[in-house]
């Protein structure tokens, strides 16, 4: 099964600046340093955001978890960076009432 309205996911710049790619996020900088091994960083964020997009958009969905602030998807994948590729884990929420699944978090595998 296919990630509801790929094309059109949600995907919030404060979680990408100030989480995934932040050197000095508490929790993110961990995710941040294995992200920039493979070449994503601040100034690669539009890459990164067009890989987690072309992930969201072709990934099969391996785990579906409904939750009470919305059915959560996991889409597992590879993420190319400009000097290696990852594997990763996205998960992605569909909140209620809303049409479009915004993404929760990447996790390196």
């Amino acid at each position: 099964m296919r990630l509801p309205g790929a094309e059109q996911v949600r995907i919030e710049d404060r979680k990408v600046r100030a989480y995934l790619l932040s050197k000095v996020h508490p929790v993110g900088r961990f995710k941040a340093s294995v992200f920039a091994s493979a070449g994503f960083t601040d100034s690669t964020l539009d890459d990164f955001v067009a890989q987690i997009r072309r992930l969201a958009a072709a990934g099969e969905v391996s785990v579906i978890q409904d939750t009470e602030f919305g059915r959560k998807y996991t889409v597992p994948g590879t993420l190319t960076g400009p000097m290696k590729a990852l594997d990763v884990l996205t998960v992605w929420i569909q909140e209620p009432g809303q049409p479009a699944v915004r993404l929760v978090t990447v996790q390196p595998r």
